[in-house]
């Protein structure tokens, strides 16, 4: 076999731009694709894989438990589900769980949330405040609440009830609610990943859980790609000191292993009841136990802390290397979620960095998204940057 892929495959649906390289194999922060060549993950299957690859204890964990049981349904009790639950609502303050198998399912959840919230209140064509340059998922629902038009181009009618306003603008988000009774929620992520690595300031944060409480809206936080420790905090809105009401979760929950949840605090968490939501493969057995390894492999390990130094120290050389450049136009996030953003689209440079034995991504056009296991080391840090200077160097100049 080889790892270029020629073409994609006839068998397998075309809605991917591939890197033509097939991997194979890791450990810890690399990977090696079918060819044998190595290459230094800086993108930790999109925010995914928490705990790298082949981690020494989380795979033992699962290989105990696809030993005892997989799947059994929601009819039953699981018990990982209530142990996983436990340290969520531990970590975060809120108070309970509902299970699912994905980002996109947890943000579709929140917003059923949200409009059963407001339909119990009596308000019959509930809206929900959305962010430009949001992105939630591709379902009708969360690509309707993306605020993304290439994602929408083509699948419209899109779904009503959102009213779309900017990050960071206070007044925006009062002027465009003004007067209007059916404004149910506020839905947003702490630190926009799609859309460019965008983050809310601390201080909008705080206006914003104010704003909430006033009007008796139900905060829903994004934490999907931002959260599980990506910051050096286990959900980034705890920079702030708030506390949202509705909170999903997915990607690096799990090490790697599908699985979403949405966190609910009082206000939210007793909104759907038997019958309202459901999943056929949420809270399965394996899926919890990936859960509960994960967050107990960081604590132990102390992979928040290694987040937030590896992470600056990051951020730092990027900024050293490529910050005075022409074209570079900002170096930005926080913890193992940094952007470099440029002034021309630069997806070409997926491939080239492939080619150099680096992996990233670039989103929103323009910017080179890093976001890699949080187990990422200082040297390794470096290397990420000795590998991408050069490449973005040669690039600018072109």
């Amino acid at each position: 076999m080889t790892a270029f892929i020629e073409a994609a495959s006839p068998h397998v649906m075309n809605t991917y731009g591939r890197v033509p390289i097939a991997l194979e194999r890791g450990q810890g922060s690399r990977v090696w694709d079918v060819n044998g060549k190595q290459y230094l993950d800086a993108l930790g299957g999109i925010a995914v894989n928490t705990l790298g690859h082949n981690h020494p204890r989380l795979v033992p964990a699962l290989q105990d438990q696809l030993s005892k049981l997989i799947h059994t349904s929601n009819y039953y009790h699981v018990p990982g589900q209530e142990q996983l639950a436990a340290k969520l609502v531990e970590l975060s303050g809120m108070q309970n769980v509902f299970f699912c198998n994905s980002g996109l399912e947890a943000n579709e959840a929140a917003l059923k949330i949200a409009r059963k919230f407001g339909v119990d209140k009596g308000i019959a064509k509930p809206e929900i405040v959305v962010y430009e340059k949001a992105f939630h998922g591709r379902s009708i629902a969360t690509m309707s609440a993306t605020g993304n038009p290439k994602i929408h181009t083509g699948f419209g009618p899109l779904v009503e009830g959102f009213i779309r306003v900017p990050v960071n603008n206070i007044e925006a988000i009062r002027q465009a609610t003004e007067g209007n009774p059916n404004v149910v929620a506020v839905f947003f992520e702490t630190i926009q990943g799609e859309g460019g690595i965008n983050p809310m300031r601390i201080e909008y944060l705080q206006q914003l859980r104010q704003l909430c409480d006033e009007r008796g809206w139900l905060m829903m936080i994004d934490e999907v790609q931002c959260g599980m420790g990506r910051t050096g905090k286990w959900f980034a809105h705890q920079w702030a000191g708030i506390v949202p009401d509705v909170m999903p979760l997915a990607k690096g929950l799990g090490s790697g292993v599908p699985i979403g949840a949405v966190v609910a605090g009082p206000k939210a968490a007793t909104v759907l009841q038997p019958g309202n939501h459901g999943s056929t493969f949420g809270g399965n057995a394996l899926a919890m136990r990936a859960g509960v390894e994960t967050i107990r492999i960081m604590e132990e390990d102390g992979l928040l802390a290694n987040a937030a130094t590896v992470g600056a120290h990051l951020k730092a050389a990027l900024q050293s290397a490529l910050g005075s450049l022409p074209g570079v136009k900002e170096v930005r996030g926080q913890g193992l979620m940094l952007g470099v953003e440029l002034t021309k689209p630069c997806g070409v440079l997926v491939g080239r960095a492939a080619d150099a034995g680096l992996l990233i991504s670039v989103t929103a056009d323009s910017v080179i998204r890093l976001v890699p296991p949080l187990i990422l080391t200082t040297a390794e840090a470096d290397e990420i940057v000795a590998l991408l200077a050069p490449l973005v160097q040669a690039f600018l100049a072109e």
